[in-house]
């Protein structure tokens, strides 16, 4: 049996990305009995009954929708995701989806697709055709962004070099984000601030409970009446019923969002794209890489960047001897794991535990090589996930 890690790919997945897995130390396909690691991007896994083998879940993308988080949790798996890796692809897309809703650009080529080219009188037709299509410029109007992090940060900034005025609210945001969100931004209190005071919203929040229907009736019942709503986030941070009756109300003038329907298919004033947010050369490129250097660095050395369920543990090796452990977020863990290191005879170099939710991890380096028996001692230990030995090889 091969002693080289196996990740099973559920998706097709870029080979630059895969590349990043050192054939020396990796074996990766379509068909893997018994993996270590799985790459995905859209695969729906809940259905799917996950291998006990399975140490972590890599999503060559930024939702984890499609995956079992919480159930992986339990079992001590983290799942990475490649945040930011898409932002430019998103960024252009909403842009597009602005000048599409603002200057009625889907109207206006099927108004030109319908005209005979054999007509003697289509250019006459084509003039007085033109003015049912006309809309108003971006430049001078305001953006409301919802959701600070790397792709609302990039919507931000494009949108006031095309002389927007730009409103931003994220309850969440990071110290990095606040870094490079631009200083025009005005930052909003409030979810009401921005959808009162904005001629565009644009979505860029996670999809969990609080999120949920984040966009519903008394939310659109705050907006301007002709603003223009659009989705690039998730499908479910938008109430589609309350969204359909606002724009049925002309309390909306139009709905751009990348997640099709049988609801907004069909209404005039929505324009659905086919889930293209991510869906260039580039963005799928970067997420490859992005997931697939997480999953080896965690794999072989333990080390974890972008989990959306455990915490960012980095710990430069300082010996060949290194212990990965995940455990309930309680009381005295880390305690119960150096005494059984210590009833082992093991010498710790370093350490380092840092805890996310209900969730704990903990890097430990020691001095000599680890028996056996301690690795069951610690796993024995109530509340501990899972426990890995990860030695250099001399």
């Amino acid at each position: 049996m091969s002693d080289k890690f196996q990740v099973l790919i559920l998706n097709n997945i870029s080979a630059h990305g895969l590349k990043r897995l050192p054939a020396d130390r990796f074996e990766h396909g379509k068909e893997v009995a018994r993996p270590d690691a799985v790459l995905v991007r859209s695969a729906d896994m809940h259905a799917m009954d996950i291998p006990k083998s399975v140490l972590a879940i890599g999503r060559a993308g930024s939702g984890t929708n499609n995956i079992p988080v919480k159930d992986m949790s339990k079992r001590g798996v983290p799942v990475f995701n490649a945040p930011g890796a898409n932002a430019n692809a998103v960024k252009e897309l909403v842009l597009a989806g602005m000048l599409l809703a603002a200057r009625n650009i889907g109207g206006a080529m099927k108004f030109v697709a319908a005209l005979d080219p054999k007509d003697p009188e289509m250019e006459k037709k084509v003039e007085g055709g033109k003015k049912t299509y006309a809309g108003y410029e971006l430049a001078g109007h305001t953006l409301g962004v919802v959701g600070l992090g790397k792709i609302g940060c990039l919507i931000a900034d494009a949108a006031i070099k095309l002389g927007m005025h730009v409103i931003g609210y994220d309850p969440e945001i990071t110290v990095d984000a606040a870094w490079s969100l631009p200083s025009q931004v005005k930052k909003a209190h409030s979810l009401g601030e921005v959808l009162k005071n904005s001629n565009f919203v644009t979505m860029h929040v996670p999809l969990v409970d609080a999120t949920r229907k984040m966009i519903n009736a008394t939310a659109i019942e705050q907006m301007k009446a002709g603003a223009v709503l659009l989705n690039f986030s998730r499908e479910g941070v938008v109430d589609e019923a309350a969204v359909l009756a606002a724009l049925d109300a002309k309390k909306l003038a139009t709905y751009v969002c990348d997640f099709p329907s049988a609801h907004v298919n069909s209404h005039p004033h929505i324009i659905a794209l086919p889930h293209l947010g991510a869906s260039t050369r580039e963005a799928e490129e970067n997420c490859a890489l992005m997931v697939a250097d997480q999953l080896r660095d965690y794999l072989l050395d333990g080390n974890i960047v972008n989990s959306v369920n455990f915490p960012n543990v980095v710990m430069p090796r300082e010996s060949g001897f290194r212990i990965a452990i995940a455990n309930a977020n309680v009381p005295n863990m880390v305690g119960q794991i150096s005494t059984a290191m210590a009833e082992a005879k093991l010498n710790i170099s370093n350490m380092m535990n840092k805890s996310k939710g209900d969730v704990a991890y903990t890097l430990v380096d020691v001095d000599s090589k680890v028996p056996k028996k301690a690795i069951d001692a610690i796993g024995k230990i109530e509340g501990v996930l899972a426990v890995r030995y990860l030695p250099v090889e001399a």
